[in-house]
């Protein structure tokens, strides 16, 4: 098998795992900050177990800043996680994973909001095609803000999650000459005393088979899919990795209709292909402006970071 076939085994493999996640969510039966608490815990555990086994704590290229800058990654991608599940708790998980994918348009807006990064004339009307998108998506009419709104709450809570990613992804991309393994097992490991604090054991006592769920998220949705991923990174080219960033949320929609009888109306199916379409022109039209020389690319250190294709996942 060829490097670049096995990179797309790898991050296909991956994206299927990471459609599954809003069941492991949904079956464990626990609170949003409960499921990230264990999910960080766990997580911890097992790429922590991975990191070790390899040998890369060794010279592992940390300095005060990127340490910095790792944690406050970690800081904006636990809160997008627990924002993202209680969006799952108010909508459905297909809703909320396709609303969560306007991540790419948060990237390019607030980089160019906070970093004076160039915004193009086609990539601001690409991001208006995706907001349209996102309206007919959402499919919020007047009628759900009775009843205390918990529909459109959901929709606002999938955004804001999609939001602290993008801050997430602008802070970690400043993150050098360190593997991505290691900066996401900081930002994993921060969210164990961030999450502490709002963690409810006592709800957690008669779980039962939940623990097995949590502990799913932990190994499986963090450990092992983070690994396959950045070994994918290292093999694929961004052109193939926008494009398979959508099994993803196509997995979600299918496990969501196929467990939990959820799908989303026709009107609102509309509004995917443009949120698709705006999402890969916006992220490869960002990669061919942020791509290397070929030279120096070819030369790269294996031990540098990719963490602004992150944002294939988000989760």
């Amino acid at each position: 098998m060829s490097p670049e076939n096995k990179g797309t085994a790898q991050l296909t493999a991956a994206m299927v795992l990471s459609g599954t996640l809003g069941v492991f969510v949904v079956e464990s039966g626990a609170s949003p900050f409960d499921v990230v608490f264990f999910r960080v815990l766990f997580g911890t555990l097992a790429l922590g177990g991975y990191v070790v086994a390899r040998g890369w704590l060794r010279d592992h290229g940390f300095t005060p800043r990127t340490l910095g800058l790792a944690v406050l990654g970690g800081v904006f991608i636990v809160f997008n996680w627990v924002l993202l599940f209680q969006s799952y708790e108010n909508t459905s998980i297909s809703v909320a994973t396709v609303v969560y994918h306007t991540q790419p348009f948060y990237v390019v807006l607030l980089g160019a909001l906070l970093f004076r990064e160039r915004l193009t004339a086609a990539r601001t009307g690409w991001i208006a095609v995706a907001f349209a998108g996102l309206v007919l998506v959402s499919g919020v009419g007047p009628g759900d803000f009775a009843g205390g709104g918990a529909y459109p709450a959901g929709i606002g809570q999938a955004l804001l999650a999609a939001l602290l990613y993008g801050l997430s992804t602008l802070v970690t991309k400043r993150v050098t000459g360190v593997r991505p393994h290691l900066v996401a097992l900081v930002q994993v490991l921060v969210g164990i005393p961030l999450l502490l604090p709002f963690a409810d054991f006592g709800a957690l006592s008669g779980t039962g088979t939940g623990w097995a769920w949590l502990a799913g998220l932990g190994v499986v949705h963090t450990g092992l899919m983070y690994v396959l991923m950045y070994a994918a990174y290292a093999r694929l080219p961004t052109s193939k990795i926008a494009v398979l960033a959508f099994v993803y949320p196509a997995v979600a929609m299918a496990v969501d209709w196929a467990v939990y009888g959820h799908h989303i109306g026709l009107v609102q199916a509309l509004g995917v292909p443009l949120i698709v379409t705006a999402s890969l022109r916006v992220t490869l039209a960002r990669s061919r402006a942020a791509a290397p020389a070929p030279r120096t690319a070819a030369h790269a250190p294996e031990a540098a970071s990719r963490p602004a294709t992150r944002a294939a996942s988000g989760v």
